[in-house]
């Protein structure tokens, strides 16, 4: 039985918009790669995180979605889950998920205010702990009290270092090895590979849909601490409409996906491998018919999401680094034909610390946007790439195949825009931040209805 530092001053009762701004507050503290902090946080809130089984997943591309996948599939088991998808789109509460419902304003606020009584004494001895890893308390704190089956935790950057291989859960899933986030991990696939690899311990079960130089990788560190690791490959691809795919899986046979996108068909392998893992752990079982239910009924918000706005076709994907565009730009000219007819109109931002050009790049290679019309705007952040700049980055690496490229400042703005154009789809992406704003617009979700977060500090 853990037991919280006695030293420790008991918290102070926080709102939860109080509770929301002492959190992102601490971005400026930056990302700050390193596990003591976290682990002292933990080890002053009694480590809730030690009674925790389930699966650390990690990967470049298609984490969310492996996790959505398997959630769905576990609580149509009639599990428990637990799961962590980030970023938000519309309010921090989608953060930390509990059978498929954002936390409560309420519990955020009161384990917030928990995690902040033990932070002078955390940063003390180690450094003010980051945004990230306040977050990643708050998150294993609630599963504990929730009384969880089974936890599925997405790493938050890399995996060695993130906040979240403070926890092993018996599973470990590195989805995929590209390079992003070079910065932090290092500027080659080799060198990510390693950040990826490492949340993989001794006594884990491991699975992994990633390939060539990143798989050696991986599969060494798997071989050194003589874990089971299961390498997977992407289901074979039967059939896809405007409403998902159907591919073909080992056990299960020809089976229905609810996501949009034949990358998914690698996700929803990984996905079966990891409910393989668990039950190998003895941690979970998922029988055949619950993932057949869960695969089918799976939803994973914003990502190559479908909505009908006033008698539009309006898809919402975030697509935020070359690989996603790549999976984007794959799935227009797939879906094309399901949606309606009429040019194709493009709303797009991005943060500027992101591979723009190499996103322009990849979606320009979309044959559904040829003649297409490109709103570029900007997101309010700091970090937001301009309209103007945008859209000159548009002009001069897809000009030759879009019908008209213009800079709208707001959100808001170009939306309406879109909306007041003809008929064809609209195609909102880019940036995850951008999908949020949008969705929030559009999408009456009652899990986030009565409470919608306040504009992001700067």
């Amino acid at each position: 039985m853990t037991v919280v530092d006695p030293s420790i001053a008991p918290p102070t009762a926080l709102a939860y918009d109080e509770a929301l701004a002492a959190l992102t507050e601490r971005g400026r503290f930056g990302i700050r790669l390193g596990l003591g902090r976290t682990r002292a946080l933990l080890r002053a809130l009694g480590d809730p995180q030690l009674g925790l089984r389930g699966a650390l997943v990690a990967g470049t591309n298609g984490k969310g979605s492996v996790l959505a996948l398997a959630g769905s599939a576990l609580r149509a088991a009639g599990l428990r889950v637990g799961e962590t998808p980030k970023p938000h789109l519309v309010t921090y509460r989608e953060r930390i998920v509990v059978d498929g419902r954002p936390i409560a304003a309420a519990d955020l606020a009161r384990h917030v205010a928990a995690v902040l009584a033990v932070t002078d004494q955390v940063a003390a001895r180690h450094g003010e702990p980051t945004e990230f890893e306040l977050l990643t308390a708050v998150v294993f704190r609630h599963f504990a009290e929730a009384s969880l089956d089974v936890a599925l935790v997405e790493v938050g950057l890399g995996g060695r270092l993130d906040a979240t291989h403070a926890w092993d859960g018996g599973v470990a899933v590195v989805t995929n090895v590209d390079l992003d986030h070079m910065d932090q991990l290092g500027p080659t696939v080799a060198a990510i590979a390693r950040q990826k690899a490492a949340i993989i311990e001794r006594g884990d079960v491991a699975v992994t849909g990633a390939t060539g130089e990143a798989l050696r990788i991986i599969r060494r560190r798997a071989q050194r601490l003589a874990v089971p690791l299961t390498i997977v490959e992407p289901a074979p691809l039967l059939d896809w409409d405007r409403d998902g795919l159907t591919v073909e899986l080992p056990r299960l046979g020809a089976t229905r996906v609810g996501l949009r996108g034949r990358h998914q068909a690698a996700n929803v392998a990984t996905a079966d491998a990891l409910l393989d893992a668990l039950e190998a752990a003895g941690i979970a079982r998922a029988p055949d018919d619950a993932r057949r239910r869960g695969y089918a009924d799976v939803r994973w918000p914003g990502r190559l999401e479908l909505l009908s706005v006033d008698g539009r076709d309006v898809l919402l994907d975030g697509a935020h680094n070359p690989a996603g565009a790549a999976a984007l730009a794959t799935a227009l000219d797939d879906l094309r034909p399901h949606l309606a007819a009429g040019p194709l109109t493009l709303v797009v931002a991005s943060m500027a610390d992101k591979d723009v050009d190499g996103v322009v790049d990849a979606l320009a290679r979309a044959a559904a946007l040829r003649g297409a019309h490109i709103l570029a705007t900007a997101v309010d952040l700091p970090r937001a790439e301009p309209a103007e700049d945008l859209a000159a980055r548009w002009r001069a690496r897809a000009g030759a195949y879009v019908a008209s490229v213009a800079a709208v400042a707001t959100v808001d703005e170009a939306l309406d825009r879109a909306l007041a154009a003809d008929g064809g789809p609209i195609v909102v992406a880019g940036s995850l931040y951008l999908v949020g704003a949008a969705r929030a617009r559009f999408v009456d979700d009652p899990d986030v209805r009565d409470l919608r977060d306040p504009e992001p500090l700067a």
